[in-house]
């Protein structure tokens, strides 16, 4: 079994930081793809009608990350969609997005 150790102490933040952003996205998790476009509208303060997938992944990002002090981590939604990457330390952690906000992303 591989033991993994931070190497940085910016590792140390890593979890903490995980653990808010996957708050922020249960909020949205359980949501129908409607839903989750009318909460995204009205905590971004936006319209979102006629978005791209860019654009809802986009929003769906700057959901995750609200109120997260990033300690210099990066986040970013993957290519195909289905998770939020954190990377900036010396490791890599993918968080799984559910079935319905990866509905929403691509379908609207």
């Amino acid at each position: 079994m591989t033991r993994l150790h931070p190497k940085t102490p910016k590792d140390l933040l890593l979890a903490p930081l995980a653990a808010q952003i996957d708050l922020n996205l249960q909020e949205l998790r359980d949501l129908t793809p409607t839903e989750i476009d009318y909460a995204v509208a009205l905590q971004l303060n936006r319209r979102t009608g006629g978005a791209d997938q860019a654009k809802r992944a986009a929003w769906i990002l700057e959901c995750a990350l609200w109120y997260v002090e990033m300690h210099d981590w990066h986040a970013e939604i993957t290519d195909d969609w289905a998770r939020l990457r954190l990377n900036g330390g010396s490791v890599t952690l993918d968080l799984g997005l559910s079935a319905t906000i990866l509905r929403y992303i691509e379908n609207g």
